[in-house]
């Protein structure tokens, strides 16, 4: 009985080896074609055709390599061709917008920080254009062959469409970035929640590297987390940031702006944190925090850190509180993923000998012992400020052979 076999099948068997090999040529290289069939756990043939088409795309390159104790003639290995390859990051922030130029190995080339106000009379997505067409004007000398762009915001997205529904800081409603910047640029556009673009680059390049089940908790203005289960960002496809910053924790605490009450996030966020600091002060005559606050000096998470490493009662009470607060969310999220490992992305892990063990009691207490004995706790590698977040998307669908293909196809 013959089977029958759908070309878009073959297709995505096509990509998805494709893609395995360039990330194993990129890991790994300068890597010899048999080393690279066993790691690929692909035939000879295939990666011989498979390697000739990304040579053949200036995507791959032949290099000489000394095997370890071997000492006659180099070994010719494959590694990645990223000269002349280029892609355009776009980090949207409150009030300011970074933009990086990056070749294919997602080294930085240049990146500027700009003003981003958009005027009344004045679309979102024109102003967005404005900045690229500016920041190419700037760096003209240093554009070669641009192959994609991507974009990541603090905002309720929708990445496979390339819509971003609302955002917290501007007044937009369902902008099909993705469309529109095609359409004026003819490139390949990729959106995400900076939050997910965040744990996708830990999980590709940062702490997270090799790990297949993690979570990634973000606690700054904002909090929010990033799952990978399986390998596998949770619900990629849409939404894929957890929001657990609003999972309600204090049924009658302050009123969210995402018309609960007694959010997480009411509570645990950078800004919240200094509030309740500033709050307490007068009741610990000794803290440090009240010495600034008598004097009018601006309380920063910098200043309350170095408190807390200073011994600083006022300051230990609420990072320790913070923590099984954190800690009793991150239980139930244990028990239901059961991750290898918790990310922790924020200013406050200048004070992790304080907050981990917070958390990791709660974990212990509130979770199953199997699953909680086996979870390490650790900072993430990377920061959220610059467009290395927003590379990670370009390095992930270049993994997943999507934007491979498209290159190859010019």
């Amino acid at each position: 009985m013959s089977v029958d076999i759908q070309p878009s099948h073959i297709d995505q068997i096509k990509q998805a080896n494709i893609g395995l090999v360039y990330r194993l040529i990129d890991q790994y290289g300068p890597i010899s074609r048999i080393a690279l069939s066993k790691k690929a756990q692909l035939a000879p043939a295939s990666i011989t055709k498979i390697t000739r088409e990304l040579i053949d795309a200036h995507l791959v390159k032949e290099a000489e390599f000394h095997e370890p104790g071997f000492r006659g003639r180099p070994a010719i290995g494959l590694k990645v061709d990223s000269e002349g390859w280029q892609f355009l990051c776009i980090r949207i922030n409150k009030g300011s917008i970074v933009v990086g130029l990056r070749d294919l190995s997602s080294n930085l080339l240049v990146e500027e920080e700009l003003p981003f106000p958009v005027l009344q009379n004045q679309s979102f997505l024109d102003r967005i254009v404005d900045e690229i067409d500016n920041f190419f004007f700037r760096h003209q000398s240093a554009l070669e062959r641009l192959t994609a762009i991507s974009v990541i915001i603090n905002a309720i997205v929708d990445p496979v469409n390339g819509i971003i529904h609302s955002s917290p800081y501007y007044d937009i409603q369902d902008i099909p970035i993705g469309a529109f910047l095609h359409q004026r640029t003819g490139l390949p556009i990729f959106l995400q929640h900076s939050i997910t673009a965040w744990t996708i680059a830990e999980s590709l390049c940062g702490t997270g590297k090799n790990c297949q089940n993690l979570i990634q908790l973000v606690i700054d203005d904002n909090v929010g987390a990033g799952i990978i289960t399986a390998g596998q960002m949770l619900h990629a496809g849409n939404q894929s940031v957890v929001e657990i910053g609003h999972t309600q924790i204090e049924p009658d605490g302050e009123l969210c702006y995402c018309g609960n009450r007694g959010c997480l996030e009411t509570v645990i966020s950078i800004k919240n944190i200094l509030q309740k600091a500033r709050c307490l002060a007068t009741q610990y005559p000794c803290s440090l925090v009240n010495t600034m606050t008598t004097n009018n000096v601006p309380l920063t998470i910098d200043l309350l850190c170095q408190a807390a490493i200073e011994g600083d009662p006022l300051v230990t009470d609420i990072i320790h509180d913070a923590g099984e607060r954190i800690g009793r969310i991150m239980a139930i999220m244990v028990n239901i993923f059961n991750p290898e490992m918790i990310l922790i992305g924020s200013p406050l892990n200048d004070v992790k000998h304080l907050l981990y063990p917070a958390i990791q009691q709660q974990i212990s207490q509130r979770s199953l012992p199997g699953y909680s004995q086996q979870v390490d706790i650790v900072a993430t590698q990377f920061n959220n400020t610059d467009t290395f977040p927003a590379a990670a998307l370009i390095k992930q669908s270049l993994y997943s052979g999507e934007l491979l293909i498209a290159l190859m196809q010019g």
